[in-house]
């Protein structure tokens, strides 16, 4: 077009492109590791809860109906805790 336009506007948006890319990656990084972090704090605060459920006399199968946790997965939690469940 006239004087150019089009394309000055063309050619800042191409060079604005790959600091947006990379604003938006290092976005996407961070909402991902917050993501994990909130992730491993509900998994920590659920073994805990499975813990205190097991020393007030709730059974292993119970806590593996109730996880969906395998007996085995729910056996390496409370040994975690420092049980020894049977």
């Amino acid at each position: 077009m006239v004087n150019g336009h089009p394309s000055t506007r063309g050619r800042a948006a191409e060079e604005a492109l790959p600091q947006a890319e990379d604003q938006a990656a290092r976005a996407a990084r961070q909402i991902k590791a917050e993501a994990r972090a909130r992730v491993d704090q509900a998994r920590t605060e659920l073994h805990r809860a499975m813990a205190a459920e097991y020393r007030a006399g709730v059974r292993q199968v119970d806590l593996v109906k109730r996880t969906g946790y395998s007996r085995e997965r729910v056996r390496q939690i409370l040994r975690a805790a420092g049980i020894e469940a049977d």
